[in-house]
């Protein structure tokens, strides 16, 4: 036992996060994910909802330590409409309700007067697409008959490339990928998410998707790209405003967002994915 604590803290000191609370944090989530879908599909929905809105609420806070305001109430109205308008409407939906969303949240600005108006209005717009709009790709992958397979691949793919790049990194990871970014992300780290996402996509396209086996592979390595970005991006935003975590809601992640960075840029890409396929082939 001693020596498998020992194991673990240097584990958790090389990663900089607690291995086992980030272990059991993820397993949670993705079993309540399943539950939901499996149970009744809108349920999703709404679970999307309160995550973005979780979201909302942490970069609010983020934004107000660096001085800049926004509106965490008509936000979080914003993101309950278009994950209805979403759900109900699709992407003509989810394209409509952002673009009657975001100039009235500019609108809304104008009440503080011209001082500080750019600064509050950039955050605002960066939030409204950065969470509501980019997290309506999860629901739109729910909609059809199939979306639980839909979203179990997704989570799939995302969690190898998480999961794998992470452990990888942590074990064998030499050369930093993005060190004025985020130094403990690593070339290795990179390496072991292309493989292991690969054959996770592999597996996902053939036995959960019922599709051929090698779309897993250019999904797998769409994936890797976009998850890995959106990791960089959030990153790069914790590092201009000088957080380490953008909450502590979630043990071994940080915030909510610390665990959504990377399926916000994967979603829209593997429902572009997913409906070329049902067109083309």
């Amino acid at each position: 036992m001693s020596d498998f604590n020992s194991i673990n803290e240097a584990i958790n000191k090389r990663a900089g996060r607690k291995l086992l609370p980030s272990i059991a944090v993820s397993v949670s989530l993705i079993a309540l994910v399943w539950f939901a879908l499996a149970y009744h599909r809108q349920f999703f929905a709404i679970l999307v909802a309160i995550a973005v809105v979780l979201g909302v609420r942490e970069i609010a806070r983020a934004f107000s330590a660096v001085d800049i305001e926004i509106s965490f109430r008509s936000l979080v109205l914003a993101t309950f409409g278009l994950a209805y308008a979403t759900w109900n409407g699709g992407v003509a939906g989810l394209a409509i309700g952002t673009a009657i969303a975001f100039p009235i949240l500019l609108i809304s600005l104008l009440r503080h007067g011209p001082e500080g108006f750019v600064k509050r209005a950039t955050a605002t717009s960066m939030t409204i697409i950065y969470l509501p709009f980019l997290a309506g790709f999860l629901i739109l992958l729910a909609r059809p008959n199939n979306g639980l397979a839909r979203v179990m691949t997704f989570v799939i793919l995302v969690g190898c490339n998480d999961t794998f790049g992470y452990l990888v990194g942590v074990l064998i990871g030499k050369h930093p990928l993005a060190p004025k970014i985020s130094p403990k992300k690593s070339i290795e780290g990179l390496i072991g998410s292309v493989v292991f996402t690969i054959i996770g996509g592999v597996l996902a396209f053939h036995n959960v998707l019922h599709m051929h086996w090698w779309l897993g592979i250019p999904a797998a390595l769409m994936i890797v790209f976009t998850a890995t970005c959106g990791d960089l991006i959030e990153s790069a935003m914790k590092r201009d405003m000088s957080l380490k975590d953008m909450g502590t809601l979630l043990p071994g992640h940080g915030g909510m967002l610390d665990r959504l960075d990377s399926v916000l840029l994967s979603a829209p890409a593997m429902w572009l994915a997913l409906e070329l396929v049902k067109r083309y082939l």
